[in-house]
């Protein structure tokens, strides 16, 4: 996992300085080797200020900024005799010699491959391929690795985060749709849709076939993401999705460390502990004061990009949780992202469930998770990604999303009493063995429990703002993290 780049110059000008100053923004995602390529040269240098005294000439170049999580990592771009490759992001299970390695052996014709790479790879991934003629970029079906892309009068570029666009100038940038490829050439962008995410039938499935698959299709996600770590982090509220997959990953045999951060005075984790307990696992309850939140606030939104106060309060606390996985030495940290989207996790699901029944209630279930794609899921990576965490999410597998969107509304929300909602996913922890106490807390979201709106607004109505107006104050403070991070 790092960082992506790809620029492509429309007109005669070098473009080798722009590709290493987009590295060089992106130097907090990773910062253990910087390379960049053409079709036919790769320079891959320690540090970027080596870097900066190379030179190449090309009209299209892509590169790549390492952070090793699992030791399988390798240093990028990779060449072949007629292409070169960047590749972030992990495929599950993790190939044995790497993901870059193994997709440079899969690739005969750097022209059709990557229609076959999208629709053939199950991970969660972006990549780029330079070639004579053009470059090609393609996002997974899901959409959780970043990408974004812009243009200018002189040149196309794309990166893993907007910040590499806007310091080279480009100032209106669009999250790479998943599921698609571009070719990018001096002509601009032509994307084609090759795997994308439809909601697809409904299943004729009752309760108890739905939940052995459910059992079986999560086990095996959660069994792919931890098949290449020892040892892994679990973002932890002690409710039904974070405890089931701390518990399947334990029966993996992997060391599970749960984490839990809240800010001081926040109601204390009694449950959180007693869940913690039953599960066998050991629980670190990380306590931050309001000061730490108002340190941390201006680098998150630099980190997530946006000054949207309810995307601002759920990153926070990834932030936190990363930070102390990375003081733990933990390199992968599992969350619980997207169960709440494709099992009607949400309140407003029941709402809508009493005022309209289940008449297109599966569609909004499916239109919440093609959200995430835009925001949610590369909202989180980016804020774990800033300590050198890989955040996997094992709801966001295809098989999981496709099974959880196949199933009927009645499965999820059995009645206009159940407000507990996610019957299914309930039942598949309980049949797993979780105890009742855990598998029928309610929902409580984690910007709340955490305690970060509750802080933000203390710190807004110290400087006698609205909550709205203090993150947009403090958004212009993360311009700081621009140039000095």
């Amino acid at each position: 996992m790092g960082a992506l780049i790809m620029v492509v110059g429309k007109k005669d000008a070098s473009i080798f300085n722009t590709a290493v100053s987009m590295l060089e923004e992106l130097s907090h995602r990773g910062c253990e080797s910087f390379g960049i390529a053409s079709a036919h040269k790769v320079i891959i240098r320690r540090n970027i200020e080596e870097l900066k005294k190379e030179r190449m000439s090309s009209r299209g170049l892509i590169g790549y900024n390492l952070a090793k999580h699992t030791g399988r990592e390798t240093a990028q771009p990779l060449q072949n005799q007629d292409f070169s490759l960047v590749f972030d992001g992990r495929l599950y299970p993790s190939p044995e010699e790497g993901e870059p390695r193994h997709i440079i052996q899969k690739i005969k014709d750097p022209g059709d491959s990557p229609d076959n790479l999208v629709r053939k790879l199950n991970g969660s991934y972006a990549f780029a391929l330079a070639n004579d003629k053009t470059v090609i970029l393609g996002k997974d079906p899901i959409g959780v690795c970043p990408l974004y892309f812009g243009e200018t009068e002189s040149i196309c570029a794309a990166a893993s985060e907007r910040k590499a666009l806007w310091k080279i100038g480009i100032k209106k940038t669009d999250s790479f749709p998943a599921g698609n490829i571009a070719y990018v050439n001096d002509n601009g962008f032509s994307f084609k849709a090759v795997n994308t995410l439809k909601l697809p039938p409904q299943l004729d499935l009752d309760m108890k076939p739905a939940v052995e698959k459910l059992k079986n299709v999560l086990s095996q996600s959660v069994e792919e993401r931890v098949s290449d770590v020892e040892e892994v982090a679990v973002a932890f509220s002690g409710g039904v999705d974070s405890s089931l997959i701390s518990f399947l990953a334990k029966a993996c045999g992997v060391k599970v460390h749960l984490i839990c951060v809240r800010l001081e005075g926040q109601k204390k984790t009694g449950l959180i502990q007693s869940a913690a307990r039953a599960l066998g696992l050991h629980l670190y309850d990380v306590v931050f004061s309001l000061d730490d939140l108002e340190d941390i606030l201006p680098r998150v939104l630099w980190l997530i990009e946006e000054s949207n106060v309810m995307n601002v309060s759920i990153a926070a606390p990834f932030y936190w949780v990363a930070e102390y996985a990375a003081k733990l030495g933990l390199k992968v940290l599992l969350a619980g992202q997207g169960a709440d989207e494709i099992f009607g996790g949400y309140h407003r699901y029941f709402e809508e469930y009493r005022r309209r029944g289940v008449s297109d209630l599966r569609n909004t279930f499916y239109q919440d998770i093609v959200s995430c794609q835009q925001s949610g899921f590369p909202r989180d990576n980016k804020a774990t990604a800033f300590h050198k965490v890989e955040l996997r999410s094992p709801f966001t597998d295809w098989k999981v999303i496709q099974l959880g969107l196949g199933l009927s509304v009645e499965l999820k929300i059995s009645s206009s009493i159940d407000s507990l909602r996610k019957d299914v996913l309930r039942r598949t922890a309980r049949e797993l063995g979780i105890p009742k106490f855990i598998t029928e807390r309610p929902k409580q979201a984690i910007q709340y429990t955490v305690g970060v709106v509750r802080g933000m607004q203390k710190l807004a109505k110290k400087e006698g703002l609205t909550l709205q107006e203090y993150v947009k104050m403090v958004s212009l403070k993360s311009m700081e993290f621009r140039n000095g991070k």
